[in-house]
């Protein structure tokens, strides 16, 4: 391959495997992958790639290489900082946990947000803008979610999506609380490109309430959000009915209902409906913040739900890029280069690491890479692993 002037190419050699975040093929063969600035453009066997005039080489040291991880439900503020439990560098801490991508689901810790039409539009334009201006510790926030409100109509969410918003928050957090309605204004969002979320199960915060299964099928969102409860969550039936009856999203969450999770995959397993599974943590919350939170739930849903844990890797990662229209999260030509490199945790039980995740452990993390550029290194979050990549 010829590199063009100024271009930056990372070469990373010495895998020992790379999962795919692809169900249909979990697991590439091949120790090497080469990213030409910031994109993927090809892997395999090192001997048949172009690994000359690299800018940045990895040396992986047989560890795994995988996309980075998406959260699909967040909730920030402004930059790295977050009210609900005055904590700085939240984000920065989630990137030792392996996330690169986060997704907002609504702004709604903002102290003081504004309620009416033109202050929440207002707000959900700044938020858009100041996180594509500046990204915490290099992770990409998709953010500016509005929380819909009695009295928009359809010019409002033109005016957001010109505007450059392209999220909707959590149906349910604000003052829209029938079917009718939040359908009406979803269907608006949808036709200008915006994509929208639904808060599912008991209330969250003060002025949310409970969303049943029937007013989640009757407003059609894209995500059914915390299909497990953010925090409290449906009774069985209603989540099974939302598994059998949606082609949505189905989000399980960190902050939920762990056991109505595991309910979630094993319906959406027998109903061949993996590919609708994602994950999220729906924190900053009254829980706290959860670094970790996408790495335990990948655990947590392979060591308890029947799923190899190659496939569970998934749910944080290809299933999340498919459903939320990402350019990353998929080891494919052309997608982002933003990868976590991760291993076996020293002295955890199993095999291997998938196996040693499929009991419910965590790997430890020992490098993430965003747009083909080192963001992190060894982990100050995740038990430390067998072998650490390094830059050389």
């Amino acid at each position: 391959m010829s590199e063009e002037t100024g271009s930056e190419k990372l070469v990373i050699r010495n895998i020992g495997m790379i999962l795919s975040g692809k169900l249909e093929e979990p697991i590439f063969d091949g120790d090497c992958l080469i990213a030409l600035n910031g994109k993927i453009t090809e892997w395999g066997a090192e001997k048949d790639l172009d690994t000359e005039g690299a800018t940045t080489t990895v040396d992986a040291r047989g560890v795994t290489l995988a996309p980075g991880l998406i959260d699909s439900h967040v909730h920030p503020v402004v930059g790295d900082y977050t009210p609900r439990q005055q904590q700085l560098s939240w984000i920065d801490s989630t990137l030792h946990g392996g996330v690169t991508t986060l997704i907002s689901a609504g702004e709604v810790h903002m102290p003081g947000r504004p309620k009416d039409i033109v202050g929440l539009k207002a707000m959900a334009i700044a938020s858009q803008r100041w996180y594509e201006n500046f990204r915490p510790s290099g992770v990409k926030v998709h953010a500016g979610a509005p929380v819909i409100e009695q009295g928009m109509v359809e010019q409002d969410f033109k005016d957001l999506s010109e505007a450059g918003v392209k999220l909707l928050g959590e149906v349910g957090l604000g003052t829209v609380k029938d079917g009718k309605t939040a359908q009406q204004m979803v269907t608006w969002a949808r036709k200008y490109g915006m994509q929208s979320t639904i808060h599912t199960g008991g209330p969250s915060i003060p002025g949310s309430g409970l969303i049943d299964a029937d007013m989640v099928m009757e407003t059609g969102t894209d995500v059914i959000g915390h299909i497990n409860g953010g925090h409290s969550a449906l009774p069985d039936d209603q989540i099974l009915c939302l598994c059998e009856n949606c082609s949505s999203a189905f989000e399980i969450v960190h902050n939920g209902n762990e056991r109505s999770g595991v309910l979630a995959l094993n319906a959406a397993r027998e109903l061949g409906k993996l590919d609708q599974v994602i994950l999220g943590t729906d924190g900053p919350a009254g829980s706290g913040v959860q670094p970790l939170g996408i790495l335990r739930m990948i655990a947590m849903l392979s060591a308890f739900g029947n799923v190899p844990a190659e496939q569970a890797f998934c749910f944080g990662t290809g299933n999340t890029a498919r459903q939320r229209e990402l350019d990353t999260g998929l080891i494919e030509v052309g997608k982002c280069a933003d990868f976590v490199l991760l291993d076996q945790a020293q002295h955890a039980p199993g095999n291997s690491m998938l196996e040693s995740v499929g009991q419910g452990n965590l790997p430890g993390v020992g490098m993430t890479i965003i747009d083909g550029k080192v963001t992190s290194t060894r982990s100050r979050n995740t038990p430390p692993a067998d072998r650490l990549p390094e830059v050389i």
